[in-house]
Formats: structure tokens, sequence, C-alpha cells
């Protein structure tokens, strides 16, 4: 037996030396398992001992030689030089605190020459000059150029820090620290003159630096794919990205200053809720285990401030992260940032001004200005703003007035203007439909909508002169809303007849009717509630117009991605990376539309499509609606 065990284990050895020999790693697998079994049947032998060392050994041979094989040159490369860094006793990513005591901003503000500095950041750009080098340091303010000296580096006869380590060690995207005086170059240029540096975390993979030559740029990380995949790499090499999410900031800040300057309090409400209440939207649902019961993402925030304001507080407001399981697209990520406030003895009246006021304040604090640039669009912040009734609206712009008319009568109108219907649609949902789409893009600068129908509002309170009618607004700036308040609904007999009337538009197939009663909310009307009101802002689609980005990908660190997937390895031709790039930003997308979208030939295009099918890239479904393409 030991004369076989050890034979097994010199072939182990040779299976572990030769992972990278032509046989495949199902065939090494199936060996291990042999060794395995005899392993199992020797116990806690020596020789099973070596033998679990000796498999342990071959697969971490195997992992290291497939992540290595992902790796490209230069990544490879950065890996020798780590090894090289240590065996000079130089720790890559040392644990000690770096004395930083100035920043790029600070030094160019407040220059004096001759004065020491200690500084740290990535190299981001290297322009070696045999025994002295400039470069680019850039930390969290901007950029600072550095001038490396080796006689200033290596005052001694060892020159090796700076012919070695500096010159051939680091690269572009490296962290050091700097320890250095300031100086004026010939041509100007605020410098620090480098007495020491320190090395503080190598960068093992390449940034994607764009190229500048004769002022114009190349290879620049503009894809929005990469980019918002990989924001950290984006932040670092698009410094104007970076400048969006300081406004960002500045945005929530003074926000939050306009209200606690108010007397108003914030707050914090549950995240997970028993019942996905405050808005009509698909919920995100999970379990718990302990309580064995299901609970919801939160879709709104105002069903529990409106509590607080039941418990005797007079303002709250609160920036909450909001999750709705619905689509996404240029302006809807699954996951935002709304801001409510709830505000007693007040009503949608007073919230007007409020909002005027606090929208130009928010302006001026992000931009330094109340105007903003939005595509083509100047639009201005500046209290007051236009207000419109809905049903002023839609007479202007369709000639049909929504006075007084049936759930009947408007469904004959919105098909008359060819406006898609069908017969899950309540009044309030067909109005809806009518102003969406003849009304609402037309509104560019600011401007309130107002007196909404009772069927779209079921949390709000009937109008004070029509009771057909409730007392709302909507904030529209380049036809989008970006704001929703009310005189809040503080009747609790009325409010239960509002969600029974949602349940009933839910049982017909209105899929933003909301499907729940909340009944401790009931609850906490039937104590009382004060004449309030409530306003909601969309925080993302704000600084998207604060900041002039089409995209709400763009105001997000994070936002939500589909799975990263592969790079094919099928070649494709021209045309059909073309029509691919089409069909994934569509997802799904007509097979005529396609076809006139792609611009081909009859020719070209029965080409092009037939191959992207035979290459299971794309398939073709048929339905009622006609032909549809979609991704595979």
């Amino acid at each position: 037996m030991v004369n076989k065990t050890t034979t097994l284990f010199i072939k182990c050895q040779t299976t572990q030396l030769n992972a990278t020999s032509t046989k495949s790693s199902e065939q090494r697998y199936n060996e291990l398992i042999h060794l395995k079994q005899l392993i199992n049947i020797l116990s806690n032998s020596v020789i099973a001992k070596l033998l679990k060392d000796c498999i342990f050994g071959f697969f971490k041979n195997l992992s290291l030689i497939h992540y290595k094989m992902q790796l490209s040159e230069q990544e490879l490369v950065r890996r020798e030089k780590l090894v090289k860094l240590r065996n000079l006793g130089i720790n890559p990513y040392p644990a000690d605190l770096f004395p930083v005591d100035s920043n790029s901003t600070e030094i160019k503000e407040n220059f004096v020459a001759g004065k020491q500095v200690v500084i740290a950041g990535r190299l981001m750009a290297i322009n070696i000059q045999g025994k002295a080098s400039f470069s680019q340091l850039q930390d969290g303010n901007g950029r600072i150029q550095l001038y490396f000296n080796r006689d200033e580096i290596c005052a001694g006869e060892d020159k090796s820090l700076y012919n070695n380590v500096f010159k051939k060690l680091l690269d572009l995207g490296d962290f050091i620290g700097i320890t250095g005086t300031l100086f004026t170059t010939q041509v100007g240029e605020k410098t620090v003159l480098v007495k020491e540096f320190k090395l503080l975390s190598k960068a093992l993979k390449p940034l994607p630096i764009p190229k500048v030559k004769d002022g114009i740029t190349y290879d620049a990380f503009t894809d929005p794919e990469m980019r918002f995949r990989q924001r950290y790499a984006d932040l670092v090499v698009n410094p104007h990205v970076k400048e969006v999410f300081i406004k960002r900031t500045k945005l929530f800040n003074a926000m939050r200053s306009f209200f606690n300057d108010a007397g108003y309090f914030e707050v914090e409400t549950p995240v997970l809720q028993p019942i996905p209440g405050g808005a009509a939207a698909r919920p995100f649902t999970t379990h718990h285990n302990s309580l064995d019961i299901p609970l919801y993402m939160r879709i709104a925030n105002e069903l529990y401030l409106k509590r607080l304001i039941v418990g005797g507080f007079d303002g709250v407001y609160e920036f909450s992260k909001n999750f709705r399981n619905e689509g996404m697209d240029r302006t809807h990520n699954p996951e935002f940032t709304a801001m409510e406030i709830y505000v007693s003895y007040k009503d949608y009246n007073w919230m007007m001004d409020f909002a005027e006021q606090l929208l130009e304040h928010c302006a001026i604090a992000v931009n330094g200005t109340s105007e903003a640039t939005f595509g083509e669009h100047k639009i201005d912040f500046k209290a007051p703003y236009a207000r419109v009734t809905m049903a002023d609206s839609i007479k202007h712009f369709t000639g049909f007035d929504i006075t007084g008319k049936t759930e009947d009568e408007i469904r004959v109108a919105a098909k008359s203007m060819n406006i898609e219907v069908n017969a899950t649609m309540g009044k309030g949902k067909l109005i809806d439909e009518i102003f969406g789409e003849k009304c609402e893009g037309n509104y560019i600068q600011p401007t309130f909508i107002t007196d909404y129908p009772k069927e779209m509002s079921p949390l709000c309170k009937e109008h004070r002169e029509n009771p057909e009618l409730t007392e709302r607004f909507e904030l529209m700036v380049c036809g989008k809303e970006i704001a929703n308040a009310y005189s809040e609904l503080n009747d609790p007999i009325d409010q239960r007849e509002r969600f029974e009337h949602q349940l009933k538009l839910a049982q017909k197939g209105d899929d933003e009717a909301t499907e729940f009663i909340d009944e401790d909310f009931l609850r906490a009307l039937e104590y009382g509630m004060p004449p309030t009101s409530g306003m909601g802002i969309g925080m993302d689609r704000l600084i998207m117009f604060l900041t002039n980005n089409q995209s709400i990908q763009e105001v997000l660190f994070f936002p939500q991605m589909r799975p990263e997937k592969r790079a094919p390895s099928i070649e494709l031709n021209d045309e059909e990376k073309a029509v691919i790039a089409m069909i994934e930003k569509a997802e799904r997308i007509d097979l005529n539309e396609l076809k006139i979208q792609s611009g081909l030939s009859n020719k070209k295009w029965d080409k092009t499509i037939k191959g992207l099918t035979k290459k299971e890239l794309a398939k073709i479904s048929k339905t009622d609606a006609g032909l549809f393409v979609e991704i595979l």
C-alpha cells in the first residue's frame, strides 16, 4: 500500500508541477478525486497529509494560472513591479498614517515660494527626463505639478530610490505621499520640488486616462455603460463628473439648512414596511425570518411622516431612499432619493409660495444663480412661478374641457386624441393620460399645475370650492414633474372611502391603484391630524436640472445596471454590431422599427438580421402586436 501511495504522491506532484500541460483540467480533477479517495482510506497518516497539501497546492496553482490568463500585459507588468518593490523592502500598501498638511487648491491659492508642504494623491502624468522629471499629482481638490530631481531625493551615493523606484517601479494611478518645497517654474507653473516621496498604494490596473495632443483629447473615457459600472475610474479621469456630485451634496445641504432655519425637524422613518403605502407603485418584497412576515421596501414615507404630525410635530421632513420595482430609463432608477416635508396648519397655496422660495434658494446655493441650463433650454428658478389648473391646461392644449364630464365622455375624447386607453382606466387615469400626452411637455419654465381630479389623488383633501377636485399641485420643469404637494386629507372617514375606491380600481386591473388599506394610519387619523400641507421633491431629477444632465444615471454614484455580460467571442461585421447595439439599448423592439433605425438596404438588412439570429445573439418573436426582436 505504501509503495502504491508513494507512486500516487509522485504522480500528484507531477500533476501539480505540470498544471500548464496539455492535459485538461477535467482529467487532472478526476485524478485528484482518486487521490482524495485514497486519503480517506489512509486517514491521518503522514502520506495522507502530504497528499492533502499537494492537492491544495495544485488547485492554488491552477487558479493562479487561470487568473493570470485574464490579465492584460500591463497588469502583469505591474504585478511584477509589485514583487520587485517588496524585494526591495518597500511595502506597497503601508498601514501607517501619512501626515498630509495641504492640498493642491490651498497650495495654488496661498502660494508662498520656499514653503514646505506635505501632500498626497495619485500620479496622473509622468515625464521622465534623465536626472530630473516632472509629474502631475491629483488629490481630492485638483492637480499640482511635481518636480523630481535625482540629487534632491538621493543626497548620497545611492541613487536607487530615483533610478529604480521612481523611474522604473512607479506607474500612473499609484498613490504617493510627497514632502517638498514650493517654487515657480520658468513658464510660471506653481510646482512642488520633491524632497521625499513614499509609495502609499500601488495601482495594479491601468486607469483609462485620456491622451491629449495639440489640444485634442484622444481615447476619452466616455462610454456610458463603462463609466456607470466603473464609477470609481470615471471620477478619477473625468473631473467634471466629480463636480456633479459635489453640487448634489450642496443641494442637500442647502435644502436641509432652509428647513432647519424654518424650524422644522429632520426625522427618519422605516425602510422596511408591513404595508407599501403612500404611493401607487410595485414594491420590492422581502421576508422577516424571526417574525415570519412579508415586508416591503419603502415606496414612499408619506404615511409615517403624517403619523408624526398627529403626534404633535408642527413640521417634519426626511430625505428618504425609496424603492420601486418598476422599469428603468433615463429618468427612472429603481432606487431613488426623495425629500418629503409636512407642515401643520398650512395648505397647498402656502406650500406653493414655500416651494418657490426653497427652489430659488437651492439653485443659487448650487450654481451661484437662480438660472440653470438644461439641454437647449435656459430655465430660471427665481420666484414667482406660473400657476395653471389641470382643467385649464388640458383645455388650452386640446380644446377639450374635462369639467363635469363623465368617465365615458373622457374616454371617447382621449381616443379622439389618439391616446391609447383601455378598460382598466378610471376617470382619473384617463385625465392623467391626456395631460401627460398633450400638455406636460409644454411647460419648460417652472410651472405649478393645480387642482387635480379627486380620482387621481387618494391622499389629498377635497377642493374647498369644487368637490370633484383636490387641493394638489405638481411643479413642472422642462416637461417633467419635480415636486408634488397636497393640502393633506385629514378626514379619517373620507380617507377610508378613498382607500376602498382604490381597492376597486386595483381589482379592475389598474396597476397604479393601491392594493392595501393601512388600518394603523387610519387609526392615527382618528386621533386627529391638524390641517396640514405636504410636499415631495424628486432629488435626483432636481439635480439633473441643476447640472444639465439628461440621464438620472449621471447623478447617481452607482446606478442600477443589468448584469455585466462578457464580450461575445463571435466575430461581428459593422452592420451586425450597429444593429445589436440598437437591440441592447431598446431591450425589445419592433422588427420593422429596428429596420428603419438601422438605415440598411433590404439586402444588407436581411443578411444582418439572419446573421444575428444564426449566431444566436438575437431572436425574433411573433406576438399579437407583431414581430419583435430581443437579445438572447
